[in-house]
């Protein structure tokens, strides 16, 4: 695959489902208009509110709904590819939606979904309580998408605390991992950097991590710096304070350089 520009997109969602697009759209025009060919939009990005809200917003996958073909509009208009970083969609009942990753094509078609396989249920120190699994069905399938920058290894958020995950993303190919995430201020501030940065270097694969940031609604608060991490662990691209844009080049051959001249995925064991 040839060297490709990519973005990762950095915003604060809120629970207002229009305000969330707009904003969107303007931060994936940007990404577009600076000629990136595929753009990572974060966790939660149509809205982050409390629970019940997303319940009423959800749209059946593959099929959509106006959320959904929103975005596509975007990425046809654009011609660039879409992750879209927990995107929410029906569930089995109407008390549960889920979490996915979807891959809008250049077209506007819809190409690989992946939906959450690990739920974050927490009681932090600092008072956050949250428990995903309340409203939220995980899923189970491990899911690759190819794009213009090559294989693609979908995830979401606390998927990252699960290496185990992103092996099983590169034995089927991935030569980058998506992370969109809507990561709390409280870990983010000492474990999103560490963590994405061995994602990097233990899967020697680019890291993708689109990212919520500020203050939401309540008590909930995002730690942002939405970055780009190249296959060695380097930081290419990251975004500062408030809404932005992080975009770097990319290259599969690297990565494949990387593993041949330090082949621990072939070194494995275990």
């Amino acid at each position: 695959m040839a060297r490709t520009k990519v973005s990762v997109i950095q915003m604060t969602s809120v629970p207002d489902v229009a305000t969330n697009l707009g904003a969107c759209e303007r931060l994936v025009r940007d990404a577009a208009e600076d000629g990136s060919r595929l753009v990572v939009v974060p966790e939660c990005f149509a809205f982050l509110g409390p629970e019940e809200g997303k319940l009423g917003i959800a749209e059946p996958l593959p099929a959509g709904g106006p959320i959904l073909a929103r975005c596509a509009g975007w990425a046809r208009e654009l011609g660039i590819e879409l992750i879209l970083g927990g995107f929410w969609e029906t569930g089995s009942d109407a008390g549960h939606v889920r979490n996915a990753c979807v891959q809008v094509r250049a077209d506007g078609s819809i190409g690989s979904i992946y939906r959450k396989i690990h739920l974050f249920d927490v009681d932090l120190p600092d008072g956050t309580k949250l428990l995903e699994s309340g409203t939220v069905e995980p899923g189970s399938e491990v899911v690759t998408a190819e794009t213009p920058a090559g294989t693609l290894g979908l995830s979401v958020c606390y998927d990252v605390r699960f290496p185990e995950l992103y092996r099983k993303l590169v034995d089927r190919g991935a030569v980058a991992l998506a992370i969109p995430a809507a990561f709390t201020l409280t870990t983010g501030k000492d474990h999103w950097h560490v963590l994405l940065r061995a994602r990097a270097i233990e899967s020697q694969s680019y890291v993708l991590a689109a990212a919520q940031t500020g203050h939401h609604f309540g008590q909930r608060r995002s730690y942002g710096h939405a970055l780009i991490c190249d296959p060695w662990g380097t930081v290419l691209a990251e975004c500062g304070e408030g809404e932005g844009v992080a975009s770097a080049w990319i290259d599969p051959d690297v990565a494949l350089r990387i593993r041949q001249s330090l082949p621990s995925l072939h070194h494995r064991r275990l």
